[in-house]
């Protein structure tokens, strides 16, 4: 069980878990022994449940451990079916999580909820689903991210190298607005029926804003807004550009998302046209970084995007003129791929089986 700590009162428990390197450099809720265990409570675990080795410090991630960040966190026992899915995500061999904590890159876990218990729950599609006000969205955010200091051991300048870092280092997470999208859930595309829980993981960039105005009356919006979308993914300052990998996040407002629709296209065909979009003259990228230019004449044609199961695209914020594409750090010995793992609920429910029990 994890090592207890002793302080005077809360105001002097702050103190130390700032003094320890323990926060995110925001005030946390104080995990006593009561909070955490309410919390390991929510899970249907005990405890002593490991679900895996959180690097770069190679520590066991236990329930206990877990249900701590999340009080932390600011987190209520609702949440905690989310959190500790988004942890197992996080912990896949695919997703790279060691490598993740240690670039110099700028890159964060970019949390996506699909199914009917995350709008229950409180978690935001729409209007500043990434910015402030929603309790749901920064405390599962998070808490991963303090379980990827306090459990992974990624502090600033030590083991987290980002050179900069941004504000969705601290949390990122959001539903996608099944209610207002014209797809079907984006969680379908792994194979989970509609309306299942599952939570997507993707690491990523900050968004970049895309502004779009379409034109009912004009047969080439459709278009005009995948190239739009294709220039913000082959900007100039991005990895995409350079190492060509990784799986870009699309979030369409329910407008664009609807000019897309209306025109009759599915997911798989945006991701396909995005694909054939997104290519750049090789002189271009000489012109920018030439120690990624690669082999080949000037005039070649270059694929930024690997494939279209390269694109994962969601509808989410309010409807308006802003989309935002999330180019990815397309490294890592996976190459930036998004991770998915079920949400369980219900202390009856059986525990996957990459689960074990220390």
């Amino acid at each position: 069980m994890s090592e207890l700590l002793d302080a005077r009162d809360e105001a002097d428990a702050l103190a130390r878990l700032h003094e320890l390197g323990c926060t995110d450099g925001l005030p946390v809720v104080i995990p006593t022994p009561d909070r955490v265990e309410r919390m390991v409570l929510a899970t249907g675990l005990d405890g002593d449940v490991v679900l895996g080795e959180m690097g770069p410090l190679g520590a066991a991630v236990t329930i206990e451990k877990v249900a701590a960040n999340a009080v932390m966190a600011g987190c209520e026992a609702d949440h905690m079916p989310f959190v500790v899915a988004v942890v197992q995500a996080v912990l896949q061999p695919e997703f790279d999580l060691s490598e993740v904590q240690s670039t110099t890159h700028s890159i964060a876990p970019l949390i996506i909820v699909n199914g009917a218990l995350g709008p229950i729950t409180g978690i935001a599609s729409g209007f500043g689903a990434l910015g402030p006000g929603h309790r749901a969205n920064a405390s599962i955010g998070r808490a991963l991210r303090l379980c990827m200091i306090n459990i992974g051991g990624a502090r600033p300048g030590v083991s987290d190298m980002a050179l900069l870092g941004h504000p969705g280092k601290f949390a990122m997470c959001l539903a996608e607005a099944e209610a207002a999208s014209p797809f079907p859930p984006m969680s379908t595309r792994w194979g989970a029926a509609p309306g299942a829980d599952m939570v997507t993981v993707v690491g990523v960039e900050a968004p970049h804003s895309v502004m779009f105005v379409n034109d009912a009356d004009d047969p080439d919006s459709p278009d005009r807004l995948l190239r739009v979308l294709a220039g913000v993914i082959t900007n100039s300052g991005s990895n995409n550009l350079y190492l060509r990998s990784g799986a870009v996040v699309i979030a369409l407002n329910p407008e664009h998302a609807r000019v897309l629709a209306d025109a009759g296209w599915d997911r798989e065909r945006i991701a396909q046209q995005l694909v054939g979009l997104c290519s750049v003259k090789r002189w271009m990228i000489r012109s920018f970084n030439p120690a990624f230019v690669g082999a080949g004449d000037d005039d070649d044609d270059v694929a930024v995007l690997r494939s279209p199961d390269h694109v994962v695209v969601i509808v989410a914020g309010a409807e308006g003129l802003y989309s935002a594409v999330f180019p990815s750090w397309s490294a890592g010995g996976h190459g930036n791929i998004a991770v998915h793992q079920a949400v369980v609920t219900g202390q009856a429910c059986e525990i996957p089986s990459v689960l074990m029990t220390g």
